[in-house]
């Protein structure tokens, strides 16, 4: 990360997943990075990505520990939910798993915005990325289907989207941006990645990691690819 100063710190939110873990791990190996804070349902964090007031106690300590964070990225999210596998057709919509789909995909990262960008400082360049997917583009969306997926993920571009606007009136050096990691082989994926191209949870991380190292304040509130390409919204 060679746009960030040396010396920072990252929080890093969806810590223990396949692609979550292995971001960890390149920053952890990173002799520029000075600390990296891993938040997951299993690190000791009392971490619930649906709780607002836990979120907020949550940024509170950390800022009390640590100060600033130059790199915020989250890595939470779901694809099938409680067994639901992503819907075909419209026969298959069920209100309840679209509706636990919006609350981890896109209320969920919100919320971590609305609690966590106060953290990234004001002096120098900071990133906040979040993990969406090239599926949640409307303008991409060319095969149908997956309905409770697209729709949080194209909710949580439209969150962070805006969101950008308003960080920049008061953080001008702040880069906040939605990446598509490609199809990872994780356990998120893995029933789906058939016939599709992947990469290693390690690879994907460092492409990523590439990619938000090379925007700039400008490029705040864009949408790119694991491969550095903007993806329509």
């Amino acid at each position: 990360m060679k746009s960030l100063p040396d010396g920072y710190n990252a929080l890093v939110f969806g810590a223990s997943g396949g692609l979550g873990s292995a971001i960890v791990d390149q920053l952890q190996h990173s002799a520029q990075c000075a600390h990296v804070e891993a938040v997951s349902r299993r690190s000791g964090h009392d971490f619930d990505l649906v709780d607002d007031s836990a979120l907020s106690a949550l940024a509170s300590r950390l800022a009390e520990q640590h100060g600033k964070f130059h790199l915020i990225l989250d890595a939470t999210g779901v694809l099938s939910v409680d067994g639901h596998a992503p819907e075909k057709s419209l026969k298959e919509l069920d209100i309840d798993s679209m509706s636990r789909a919006f609350l981890i995909n896109a209320i969920g990262p919100a919320l971590l915005i609305k609690q966590f960008s106060p953290l990234l400082p004001t002096k120098e360049k900071s990133i906040f990325a979040i993990l969406s997917a090239r599926i949640g583009s409307i303008g991409d969306n060319r095969l149908g289907g997956w309905y409770a997926y697209r729709a949080s993920k194209a909710a949580l571009n439209q969150f962070l989207r805006t969101a950008s606007i308003e960080i920049a009136r008061s953080n001008p050096n702040a880069v906040c941006v939605a990446l598509h990691p490609g199809t990872v082989e994780t356990a998120l994926s893995q029933p789906f990645a058939r016939g599709r191209y992947t990469h290693t949870p390690a690879v994907a991380a460092a492409r990523l990691l590439s990619v938000i190292d090379q925007t700039t304040p400008e490029q705040s509130g864009s949408f790119f690819a694991y491969d550095g390409s903007s993806i329509p919204w």
